[in-house]
């Protein structure tokens, strides 16, 4: 792990995670429990050998890159295949980030009920809007359960134009990261490269279209 950055306990970040989410307009994590589950799952055999080639001088120059607005952006340590994550495409068809190979992706998994992201939802559409093409796209997913009405209302209501609507109401792609210790509530952000490679993690939100997070996504192209 690159010298300067450093993870709080999983206890401390859950405790300052509560709190944060105890108002609306509180900015911090929403951490799950209930139906999402509850305690550190353990990874499984497949998502520990899920490991990338070396990425060493990629993943340097995203953590040198994660200052100011994305300082809390992690580095992969290792940096595991992110491919094989499973969600809904806009048609509501299954699919994985292996079918987004080609691409660097910023994956923001978010909730309507999160107030955290609710609030980065239009930084991250104007991300998209300022450098979003052939080369990076966001890649928000919504992880409501239920059925589509409310997050598109949501999207629809304050002005996402630039977002393609990926969706996974099963929870199993949270769970998913969760088993790997990436993921301890919403927002979660994950920085893959374009053969689907972590290079970085972040649990909580971001100020996603300011020139801090303009240089961390060019650091990983």
């Amino acid at each position: 792990m690159a010298q300067g950055k450093f993870r709080l306990p999983t206890g401390v970040l859950m405790a300052s995670a509560i709190l944060a989410g105890m108002s609306a307009g509180a900015v911090g994590v929403y951490v799950f429990g209930g139906p999402f589950g509850s305690g550190r799952q353990s990874a499984t055999a497949s998502d520990r050998t899920q490991s990338c080639p070396a990425r060493d001088d990629k993943i340097a120059a995203v953590d040198k890159a994660a200052q100011g607005e994305v300082a809390a952006m992690l580095p992969a340590d290792p940096p595991l295949s992110m491919s094989s994550l499973a969600f809904n495409g806009p048609d509501g068809a299954a699919m994985t980030v292996a079918e987004l190979a080609g691409k660097t992706l910023l994956i923001n998994l978010w909730a309507t009920w999160c107030a955290p992201c609710r609030e980065e939802m239009p930084a991250l559409n104007e991300l998209q809007a300022t450098i979003g093409g052939p080369d990076f796209e966001v890649v928000a997913v919504n992880l409501d359960t239920g059925g589509d009405e409310r997050p598109k209302a949501f999207l629809q209501e304050i002005g996402i134009d630039e977002l393609t609507y990926y969706r996974d109401s099963t929870l199993a792609l949270f769970n998913n990261l969760k088993r790997r210790g990436l993921a301890i509530g919403l927002p979660v952000t994950l920085l893959v490269d374009e053969e689907g490679c972590l290079l970085a993690h972040m649990n909580g939100p971001a100020e996603w279209a300011s020139d801090d997070a303009k240089r961390l996504i060019e650091a990983a192209m």
